[in-house]
């Protein structure tokens, strides 16, 4: 997968990706690889196994939600779209209101068996259609604070127990916003320099460990504590390195190539409770397309094959992942000149695995309008999607977590 081209995404978006936000290599209290365009944050809460772990996926460019589950029953949908709107016959487990889109066929047995769900007309609690403002304000998700921490961040901050990998930093990346803050910050300048603690690379002869160690053992300054750490994690992440490779059955692609390294820390089972994986190219202000044309095709076919293959690789660790698809905000009702969406606000959340109450759409539907700046309104604000399986899932605090915010219910989690 490529970044958008000079014509396809706007100068923000473009900006963005060039300060390396979906190419840098970066992890925070934990391990990182970035592919291509995508990056791939882990952050351990403890050396145990893990009882649950969470694995956030970032749409980066504001994917059209509109697109991905369509409002087929809102007749002003195909009123806004002539050339884009899918025809009803085509979507996949169609009810009275929504259907999913073609390419997400092999999501379909997920759907149909009740891990998989979306959340529809979620977001910010106003609009905001700056790429990097909405990014930075859903990860922080913190409205109104001037303190840079990421609610992941404040999750694993929340979570007992302390990661081998504290203190970490080494060459440069950009650490996620969601996990930025006060937990201890481990970075990698690529994947070949660091894909996962422990690589090879770093396995040297006895002698060289012995004065490794003679170094920095007794060294306190920060230096001598981030050596002390990376010793540490060599040892801690050992069973990933041993658990097997299933890369060749996910696409050929950044997101397949990610989602492969992060269903292989899972299966490493070194105590991983929080992963993010961020994956760039949605900002498709031309050239999204149609059924038979363009990147929105692409790109959902993509999206639905590395997920499919994710949760298919997890193993006997399924049972305690669940996974959250998200965007920073979604694109206008009416689409444009160009076969293309500019920003929106609302949009849609997918999320699946581990204690979903799936195959249906959660939210209240607000209805669409023609206006030539129509956007979707938002009805469920994406922190209480979030609040529902942070609750569910780890039993954390949801005022620790969202600092400030009342969620409101969703239904979509089970609370066993």
């Amino acid at each position: 997968m490529t970044l958008p081209t000079e014509t396809d995404c706007c100068d923000e978006f473009r900006a963005i990706s060039r300060r390396g936000l979906l190419t840098g290599a970066v992890a925070l209290a934990g391990a990182t690889t970035a592919v291509g365009s995508a990056v791939v944050t882990a952050a351990p809460a403890s050396a145990a196994s893990a009882s649950s772990v969470l694995v956030v996926l970032s749409l980066r460019g504001a994917a059209d939600g509109l697109s991905l589950v369509v409002p087929h029953g809102d007749p002003v949908y195909y009123q806004a779209r002539p050339r884009l709107a899918i025809p009803k016959g085509q979507l996949l487990a169609p009810d009275a209101m929504f259907g999913l889109h073609p390419k997400l066929a092999p999501l379909l047995p997920l759907w149909t068996s009740g891990r998989l769900s979306a959340v529809h007309a979620t977001g910010l609690p106003a609009p905001n259609r700056s790429h990097f403002a909405a990014m930075e304000e859903v990860e922080d998700a913190d409205p109104g604070s001037a303190k840079r921490r990421g609610w992941l961040n404040r999750l694993v901050g929340a979570r007992p127990g302390s990661s081998p990998l504290q203190g970490f930093s080494v060459g440069t990346g950009v650490v996620p916003g969601s996990l930025f803050g006060s937990e201890p910050v481990m970075s990698a300048e690529s994947v070949q320099d660091m894909t996962i603690p422990g690589d090879d690379k770093w396995v040297v002869r006895d002698g060289r460990k012995r004065s490794l160690h003679t170094m920095w053992d007794g060294n306190r300054t920060p230096l001598g504590t981030a050596m002390r750490s990376t010793f540490g994690a060599l040892g801690a992440f050992q069973p990933v390195l041993r658990a097997a490779d299933h890369s060749a059955s996910y696409p050929s692609s950044d997101l397949g190539r990610a989602l492969a390294s992060v269903a292989r820390i899972i299966r490493g089972d070194v105590g991983v409770e929080v992963l993010t994986v961020d994956q760039g190219d949605w900002d498709m202000h031309s050239d999204l397309g149609t059924l038979d044309w363009g990147r929105m095709i692409r790109n959902t076919d993509d999206l639905a094959r590395s997920m499919a293959a994710f949760l298919a690789d997890l193993g006997t660790q399924a049972g305690k992942v669940t996974l959250v698809v998200l965007s920073e905000f979604g694109r206008r009702t009416v689409e444009n000149d160009n076969y293309g969406l500019d920003h929106g606000y609302g949009n849609v959340m997918l999320v699946a695995g581990a204690g979903v109450k799936g195959g249906k759409v959660y939210g209240t539907w607000p209805g669409l309008t023609l206006a030539d700046d129509a956007d979707l309104r938002v009805t469920t604000d994406y922190r209480s999607v979030l609040s529902e399986v942070v609750s569910a899932r780890f039993r954390a605090s949801t005022a620790t977590v969202f600092p400030g915010f009342t969620p409101s219910p969703v239904g979509l989690m089970s609370s066993t």
